[in-house]
């Protein structure tokens, strides 16, 4: 953590509001002023990136950059506490900002409303002193990952679903990385996410702490981090165990002959087909399906899938947010409910004509794979 300046000397409303940080040795005066002078970047402003956002500012990490495209929706507020019901629909950066400048004036938000991508994150890393992941899909894990590495910066890295939580700090000089642990990326689908198996809400509060802390200490080079472990969570046992990590000399990224010297397609990488993919002809679809008579394509893809991947004339409403919006589809249109791969599309309808949608029918990856 040497690109950290410390400044100038605290002012007295900083020596009050962070008294009982000046009272640890490990902290003091100029760990504050550490802390001051540091810039973190997170990566999501959702479930893990809510209480890492709180507990940095209100600990006085100077500059916290947040990056994120999405939308407050109704079903985010079961977990992410960095949002309220008024903030329904507003971006969630808007939202975010406005609740770190009420908690820490003296905090400085960059907000970046972008999807990372391989041509945007390294250079966006490479202004932040220190990276938390709280991403919630495998093609931005493993791009975080990969430009931390080649950015020299670390990543504090965590993950939730259901019930179960992991944490662990990647990147660091000898240390192993987010390849070290998992070289290949799971099958498309075979993998839900939380909009599709579910979260308890508290969870993400836990492990989101725990990177947070993470972070905290790099900044202030006190304490022993997580670098070479797993944290494992089970919140239904309330039980941590810990995996001893080693970096892989064989790590395409970090390893002792890389072959991943520039970031590299990372939706492809995970098999969802590429960024310049295109999914499905809407035009052939309604040919296929009568006529050119006039349906509604419903993509119930989560958003990393469909940010660079858009069908043109889709409605675009995730499978988890599908119950909570049905009054945004016409029941008097037939239905087609898409996804790129899975069983997600035949979920949706399921749930489209549980709800009484007489005419529902469900694809997958292609026009030749329309199913009744």
């Amino acid at each position: 953590m040497e690109r950290v300046a410390e400044g100038a000397e605290l002012s007295h409303e900083e020596l009050l509001r962070y008294s009982r940080h000046l009272l640890l040795p490990e902290v003091g005066v100029e760990g504050q002023r550490r802390l001051r002078a540091s810039r973190v970047l997170l990566v999501g402003a959702g479930g893990l990136g809510s209480p890492a956002a709180l507990y940095l500012a209100a600990a006085g990490v100077g500059t916290l950059g947040l990056v994120d495209f999405d939308r407050v929706d109704l079903t985010n507020l079961q977990r992410q506490i960095l949002h309220d019901t008024a903030a329904v629909g507003r971006p969630k950066l808007e939202s975010a900002a406005e609740r770190i400048a009420a908690l820490n004036p003296g905090v400085r938000v960059e907000s970046h409303p972008l999807r990372l991508d391989r041509h945007n994150a390294l250079a966006l890393v490479e202004g932040y002193d220190v990276v938390v992941d709280g991403s919630d899909n495998f093609p931005t894990r493993y791009l975080v990952n990969d430009a931390c590495v080649l950015a020299g910066r670390p990543c504090v890295y965590g993950s939730i679903f259901r019930f179960e939580g992991q944490a662990s700090v990647f990147a660091l000089p000898d240390g192993p990385c987010y390849r070290c642990l998992y070289p290949e990326p799971p099958p498309p689908g075979l993998v839900p996410s939380c909009a599709e198996g579910g979260v308890l809400g508290v969870l993400p509060g836990v492990i989101g702490s725990i990177q947070a802390l993470e972070a905290m200490k790099l900044i202030l080079g006190a304490g022993e981090t997580l670098a070479g472990r797993l944290l494992l969570f089970d919140a239904l046992r309330l039980r941590f165990r810990e995996l001893r990590l080693r970096r892989d000399p064989a790590c395409p990224v970090c390893g002792e002959a890389p072959t991943i010297r520039e970031l590299i397609d990372y939706d492809a990488f995970c098999g969802l087909g590429g960024s310049d993919a295109t999914d499905v002809d809407a035009a052939a679809l309604r040919r296929e399906l009568g006529g050119g008579r006039e349906l509604t394509l419903l993509d119930v893809r989560e958003p990393h899938e469909w940010a660079t991947r858009r069908i043109d004339g889709a409605t675009l409403i995730p499978l988890g947010e599908l119950p909570a919006r049905l009054r945004e589809l016409d029941p008097r249109r037939p239905i087609v409910a898409y996804c790129q791969r899975g069983s997600r599309s035949r979920r949706a309808a399921e749930v489209l004509r549980a709800a009484g949608f007489a005419d529902v029918r469900s694809l997958t990856g292609g026009i030749e794979r329309w199913e009744e």
